[in-house]
């Protein structure tokens, strides 16, 4: 009976693993597009937050601190309740 649970338990945390790596692999690349794409930014955390959730929809974020969002179509047009731009 140990030996069956304990080899549940083993199962359940390979498999557990793999999908935390699997649903991290777009984070590290939005991470570092953003990263330096508010590197500049007078407000790095806000611009890391928006950046972070832009990239995650549209997986792309335009090079540069600054402009260049033609690079990004979905990017450049979300927009935010306001109506006006969302990503930095």
């Amino acid at each position: 009976m140990k030996l069956a649970f304990a080899t549940f338990l083993l199962v359940a945390l390979v498999l557990s693993s793999s999908f935390f790596e699997t649903t991290m692999a777009g984070s590290i690349f939005c991470d570092s597009k953003c990263a330096v794409r508010c590197s500049k930014s007078g407000r790095p955390d806000r611009c890391l937050k928006y950046c972070g959730i832009c990239c995650e929809k549209c997986h792309c974020v335009p090079s540069g601190t600054v402009g260049n969002k033609d690079e990004c179509p979905c990017y450049r047009d979300m927009k935010n309740s306001k109506g006006q731009p969302k990503c930095p």
